[in-house]
């Protein structure tokens, strides 16, 4: 037993599970080799990504060379400085000058209603019930001080009218009375000695004589200018002071009346003047309600100007013609603006806006707003062609770029050969000579002057695939002298520069069938055959360490129990040694005892004895 040697496996002297890695990492060769696969198809999907991107962008270039108004697109311009009119052309706009000159900027009509529509601030001379707090006037007075003949005097809300009247002549000893009139609806303050009136001073802290309407004049005797009273606009129509009673509205107060037109309604119990001028100036009408605080009048203006009309009219009720908009109102016409071209016949304009059914030329708009002449240069818009071609040049030449680094093979001074991610597809160079062949060859087809690049100054600089504005004087000349001829050039929509390109990209980013998803999809097929076969390999390898794991678990259990075995064989065989070396010493003893006795034993029979 002593020979066998499987001590090993049970101490750990042999690391058993090192062997069963090494060779599953040996077996593993072929999972190994399609990751690697894997990684590298990923690496081609990215670069192929990439490429997709560039060709959306140089797609997205091509389509905006064809956009509208690139090649036909003009500006307009006015070639004084600072100046205040504007212009504005369409695409089409015949290139030119145009000296514009404006005699007559265009007005708007409007009707002022008859003035001092409210009640006089009393029916009488009396003024004693008439109170600074609750007086309806436009403005409302203010607490404090003002100056009569040098005098100060002092006004308080809670006075009545007389009671200001009265303060004028005690701080004046008398000499300046006051006095109001019914009639006028004003007030006169007279001096007594025939003396000038003077009225105000820098400290006055009251509004009381600019409310009253009292203003120096250089004689002994100053009135108000205009009427006192004023309509209360934020009080209902029944109470808005009104001098015509309203009439005419139904048992509930409601009325109607129409503004050119258009129909609006009230209610003298709810309604106020300021609500019917905020439905007026919110309506369809065409015109803007305001109101004169100095005239007491309301007034009516069209919001468009030239010499139109308005019409109001009171449908139920005498509304309008209680605020004197259909009685004692004046109506002044509009003007419309005059203005000549290049020194052609006078034109007339409802509008300050001269657009082409005034000015006869299609697409052109001028907004004038001061009388003179100005000359608006129309030319072609070089900047959005510029703009236009130069977002080409640069999509292309990325997409030529990213080509060439995805497939560039090189080799380095001692001979080692460098690749790039693409370096074995055939079909990527392909498209990179394509797209070379498109920009290089002439287009077909088209009718102008202009068939390839290189006649507006665009080419390529040696055997460079990228493409480059050669030379910008020719390019510049171009885009200004013969825009239609670039335009016909890059934007014929069957053979042109741009339609070229939009076919060829369109060709390659098809969805399903295009260059660019028969390539994606071939690496993306591989990458799900690999991993099919990664995970079949896969399996047998973990069946694989399972057999060997079990083989060496069964190997080590062997190991044990002959290892116990040989132990416990060990300790038998030293068991029986031990036996017969004492049965030797009871021989001799014996064969000493035999001796004496006188009876003889040898030792071989004391052997075979024991």
């Amino acid at each position: 037993m002593s020979g066998i040697q499987l001590s090993g496996l049970v101490n750990g002297s042999f690391d058993w599970q090192s062997v069963v890695n090494q060779l599953i990492s040996i077996d593993s060769t072929p999972i190994t080799n399609l990751e690697a696969q894997e990684t590298a198809n990923n690496s081609q999907l990215a670069a192929f990504s990439q490429l997709s991107g560039d060709f959306t962008t140089l797609q997205n270039a091509a389509t905006a060379l064809q956009g509208d108004g690139v090649f036909n697109g003009v500006s307009a311009s006015s070639d004084t400085a600072n100046s205040s009119w504007t212009a504005t052309a369409a695409n089409g706009t015949a290139a030119g000058n145009y000296t514009i000159d404006v005699t007559n900027l265009a007005t708007p009509a409007y009707l002022t209603g008859q003035s001092n529509i409210a009640d006089p601030l009393s029916a009488t001379s009396v003024v004693s019930g008439v109170t600074m707090a609750t007086m309806p006037t436009s403005t409302a007075v203010t607490a404090g001080t003002f100056t009569v003949d040098g005098q100060t005097v002092t006004v308080a809300l809670t006075d009545s009218l007389q009671d200001v009247f009265d303060k004028i002549s005690a701080a004046t000893n008398g000499n300046v009375t006051a006095s109001y009139n019914p009639g006028t609806d004003g007030i006169t303050l007279a001096s007594g000695d025939g003396s000038q009136v003077v009225l105000g001073a820098g400290n006055d802290t009251s509004n009381f004589l600019s409310v009253m309407h009292l203003a120096n004049n250089t004689t002994d005797s100053v009135s108000s200018s205009s009427p006192l009273g004023s309509v209360a606009m934020g009080a209902t129509l029944a109470n808005a002071d009104l001098k015509t009673a309203l009439t005419g509205q139904d048992s509930s107060g409601n009325g109607a009346f129409s503004i050119n037109g258009v129909s609006f309604t009230y209610n003298t119990g709810t309604s106020s003047l300021a609500t019917i001028m905020s439905q007026i100036n919110n309506s369809t009408a065409g015109v803007t309600a305001s109101f004169d605080p100095t005239d007491d009048r309301l007034i009516l203006t069209n919001n468009s100007t030239g010499d139109v009309g308005i019409g109001v009219s009171d449908t139920s009720g005498n509304l309008m013609g209680a605020l004197g908009l259909t009685t004692g109102s004046t109506f002044t016409h509009g003007q419309n603006a005059q203005f000549s071209i290049n020194g052609g016949s006078t034109t007339a304009s409802q509008s300050n806006v001269l657009a082409a059914a005034a000015t006869g030329i299609t697409g052109l708009s001028v907004t004038v707003n001061t009388l003179g002449s100005q000359t608006i240069s129309v030319s072609p818009n070089t900047d959005a062609m510029t703009t236009a071609i130069n977002g080409f040049i640069s999509a292309y030449n990325t997409l030529q770029s990213d080509i060439t680094s995805l497939t560039t093979i090189s080799t380095g001074v001692t001979g080692t050969v460098s690749t790039s991610i693409l370096s074995g597809n055939q079909e990527v160079p392909q498209w990179a000579t394509d797209l070379r062949n498109l920009a290089f060859n002439a287009v077909s087809g088209v009718s102008g002057a202009i068939t390839s690049l290189d006649q507006i100054g665009i080419g390529f600089s040696g055997t460079s695939n990228q493409l480059s504005v050669l030379d910008q004087t020719q390019l510049n000349n171009a885009l200004s002298t013969e825009p239609t001829a670039v335009g016909a050039f890059f934007q014929n929509p069957t053979t042109g520069f741009a339609a070229e390109f939009n076919s060829f990209t369109a060709n390659i980013l098809q969805p399903t069938t295009g260059d660019l998803a028969v390539e994606t999809a071939g690496l993306n097929q591989e990458n799900a055959d690999d991993a099919t076969k990664i995970s079949q390999l896969q399996i047998q390898l973990d069946a694989e360490r399972t057999n060997l794991t079990n083989e060496f678990l069964a190997m080590q259990t062997a190991q044990s129990q002959a290892e116990s075995d040989e132990e416990i064989i060990n300790g038998l065989s030293g068991s029986s040694s031990s036996s017969s070396s004492s049965s030797s010493g009871s021989g001799s003893t014996t064969d000493a005892t035999a001796t004496d006795n006188g009876t003889a034993l040898s030792s071989s029979d004391s052997s075979s004895s024991s």
